[in-house]
């Protein structure tokens, strides 16, 4: 079979890497999405493993559409009986990007009226209950080449389950668990989220390092699907418990909102990891240690504090970030002008996607004073 592993712009190096290190053959790589292939098994590990995914699908069906009646006939060409049960409930998510075909609503609506009437001949009935369990597809069409699939997540990969309570602008558990990786932070160095708002940078941090597949504790779209092997998420999620590892961590969450680090506290005991907290400010920033790695989101002046806050900010981390001057350094912005502000110029820079925004992430792999 074959799915597609959806990301942010940017990240498609990121899941592809991912996606290898778990034994899970990785076809092609396009903007935003990684094709993978493999059983049901490949599926259940990428949805609990992939932690800078967005979400994973089922590939059905592709075809070519310029019009509403050939998407309809596309639709209805396909065998969606090996897939959705008599009473299913069907739902229909759809997207449209560079087609002929821009109504997205439309192309739902002709999309679920092609299923149905492909359901109600393979049937052999008048009507379709959906009193059922549901079934989520998912209509894409890009350059009018449509893409039908099975959506195997239902919430995002995202949603790990354990954050439940949010700060002003949180960063997304996927892109802070891609920052972390792209870092280079492997488990064995010491960590400092200096700014941490809910502790999503840190707790990614700790689960990486402790080898937790993110998905644990949660459910998955594909769990209810009438053709899937529940003996298969069981074997998938023993294997994942049994792979987490034993190890120290030496990973600092800080924050100067009091508030902020409650909720830290309480995130990262329902996601199982245990990590230091501290409230502070950026001022007070100390570490003996000879060397590690510095992750940190900081107000952009767009969302939280005014740019002029923000500018001042990035100034004093400069003058804190070059006391520890063997750390490296991993800044995600959206200020185009903040290595300026900053004053040094990155060693690397990866355009990102944050909340909507288009962002930098800055790195400094050698953060010296000089």
């Amino acid at each position: 079979m074959r799915f597609i592993a959806t990301c942010k712009l940017g990240l498609e190096s990121v899941v592809s890497s991912e996606l290898r290190y778990h034994n899970i053959e990785v076809e092609k790589v396009e903007d935003a999405r990684v094709f993978f292939t493999g059983g049901f098994d490949a599926m259940a590990r990428a949805c609990l493993w992939l932690r800078t995914a967005e979400r994973v699908l089922l590939e059905v069906g592709t075809f070519e559409a310029r019009s509403f009646e050939e998407l309809f006939e596309g639709v209805k060409a396909i065998d969606w009986k090996q897939y959705i049960a008599k009473d299913s409930f069907i739902h229909v998510n759809g997207k449209s990007a560079k087609s002929t075909l821009f109504s997205v609503s439309d192309c739902q609506s002709i999309t679920k009226k092609a299923i149905v009437e492909n359901l109600k001949k393979a049937y052999k009935t008048q009507t379709l209950p959906e009193t059922g369990k549901e079934i989520i597809v998912e209509v894409g069409i890009l350059k009018d080449n449509v893409t039908l699939a099975l959506d195997c997540c239902g919430a995002g990969l995202s949603r790990r389950g354990y954050r439940t309570y949010n700060v002003a602008a949180p960063i997304a558990e996927t892109l802070g668990a891609a920052i972390i990786l792209l870092s280079r932070f492997r488990g064995e160095q010491t960590l400092i989220d200096p700014m941490c708002g809910s502790g999503t940078m840190p707790i990614e941090a700790a689960m990486i390092a402790k080898n937790m597949a993110v998905g644990m504790n949660r459910e998955f779209a594909f769990e209810k699907w009438h053709f899937f092997d529940d003996r298969i998420m069981a074997l998938a999620k023993e294997e994942a418990r049994d792979s987490v590892k034993d190890v120290k961590l030496d990973i600092l969450g800080r924050d100067i909102d009091a508030r902020s680090i409650d909720l830290c506290k309480k995130h990262a005991k329902k996601a199982g990891i245990m990590v230091s907290w501290e409230v502070a400010p950026l001022s007070t920033l100390k570490c003996e240690k000879s060397d590690g790695i510095i992750v940190c989101n900081p107000p952009y002046g767009e969302r939280m504090l005014e740019r002029r806050q923000a500018e001042s900010l990035y100034g004093q981390m400069r003058a804190k970030f070059d006391e520890l001057d063997n750390f490296s350094v991993n800044v995600i912005t959206s200020h185009k002008d903040f290595e300026k502000i900053y004053g040094k110029k990155a060693d690397k820079r990866r355009k990102l996607s944050n909340g909507g925004m288009q962002c930098t992430l800055y790195q400094y792999f050698k953060n010296k004073k000089n």
